[in-house]
């Protein structure tokens, strides 16, 4: 199979990191070392080889290594197809973040189309018990690995719902004041929802498939009680305007894709996520990462970069087992971290295992 994978990465006073060069092999990588080591740093700043503001969601200063404050830089070689690309991405000067791809300036939607990154982190755990917030961006993530454009539907549709919120709290009530507003965020949300039925349908296609250890489970997206969910562009146009009297009185936007929510269920207990166990629970979202990835390697013609924070600590030795073979059978580059070397016993003794830690002020990355 045609392979997706990092082959150099380049750290400059990024987190904890002063200097790290890390060269990688194309499979499974293991990356141990104690709490504090830098672990996670690492495959967050693999994580901004994608669009959007990497796994933690950081703002871009809040990566600065401290006490310099000189801004950071990300230096990666990646094999993305047939072709090699080289790509930079950094902070400085106080600006916002920049993107380079083959010598030439970026935007981060360019990223998407050469960097397909998936990701999985200890903070995910409970997103089936929290807000609908934390599902929405589960959600969207998904879309955008295979739809870099997501993104920018999104904001566009952010953008002006912003504008018809502030005409809302104003309690403006000329209707040609919404009007436009609620076109753009109507063209843009039904591109919006289109593409995250078709991830859904993609997703699902995909488990099907499958036979694995982790459980299945049924995904659908659903709206707050009362609203339904319009489908089309006019359809959507009309639901706002129709929700005007409503949206003044709560002095901001009630209906559209930004109130959308995701919903799974265990398939074969038929029991929702939120009432399952902890397990039960972080078995489903390994599964649909797994299912995101075999998705994307029939649409993109190769499997994403799986990022897997401190997952081995959360399974016991045989799902540990069943996750190593799963991920070499689909041929991904995985970046996993954990605190002991012994917790990647059973993954391939080919698999590139990385000791991580500091001496003297300088990170190291080891391969042993």
């Amino acid at each position: 199979m045609t392979q997706l994978a990092l082959r150099k990465l380049r750290l400059s006073h990024f987190r904890s990191h002063k200097a790290l060069n890390i060269d990688c092999a194309p499979g499974p990588v293991a990356i141990y070392g104690p709490n504090g080591a830098g672990k996670t740093n690492i495959i967050e700043a693999i994580s901004m080889l994608s669009p959007g503001r990497g796994l933690r969601r950081a703002a871009s200063d809040d990566m600065i290594r401290k006490p310099e404050k000189l801004g950071w830089k990300i230096a990666a070689e990646l094999q993305s197809l047939s072709q090699t690309h080289e790509i930079e991405t950094w902070l400085e000067g106080g600006q916002g973040r920049n993107v380079r791809i083959d010598g030439k300036a970026a935007s981060q939607v360019a990223l998407g189309k050469i960097a397909r990154v998936l990701w999985l982190v200890p903070s995910m755990d409970r997103l089936w018990l929290e807000g609908a917030d934390g599902r929405r961006r589960f959600l969207d993530r998904m879309v955008l690995s295979f739809d870099p454009g997501h993104a920018q539907n999104t904001l566009t549709y952010e953008k002006a719902m912003r504008e018809r919120n502030r005409l809302l709290k104003d309690q403006v009530r000329d209707p040609h004041w919404y009007r436009a507003l609620e076109i753009q965020m109507a063209e843009a949300g039904a591109m919006i929802q289109s593409a995250r039925a078709e991830t859904i349908a993609a997703i699902a296609l995909a488990q099907d498939g499958a036979e694995t250890e982790f459980p299945r489970s049924d995904l659908n997206i659903i709206m707050p009680d009362g609203i339904e969910m319009a489908q089309s562009k006019d359809a959507l146009a009309d639901a706002l305007a129709a929700s005007r009297p409503r949206d003044l009185a709560a002095g901001r936007t009630l209906v559209g894709p930004h109130r959308a929510d995701l919903s799974a269920v265990f398939t074969a207990k038929a029991v929702a996520a939120k009432e399952c166990s902890t397990g039960e629970q972080k078995a489903l979202l390994i599964s649909l990462i797994l299912a995101n990835g075999r998705a994307l390697a029939h649409s993109f013609g190769a499997p994403p970069i799986l990022l897997l924070d401190e997952v081995a600590a959360h399974l016991d030795a045989s799902r540990r087992a069943a996750l190593y073979s799963e991920i070499t059978a689909l041929g991904a580059q995985a970046f996993m971290t954990g605190t002991g070397v012994e917790l990647f016993d059973s993954l391939n003794q080919d698999a590139m295992r990385l000791s991580v830690g500091e001496e003297n002020g300088t990170s190291y990355a080891n391969v042993v």
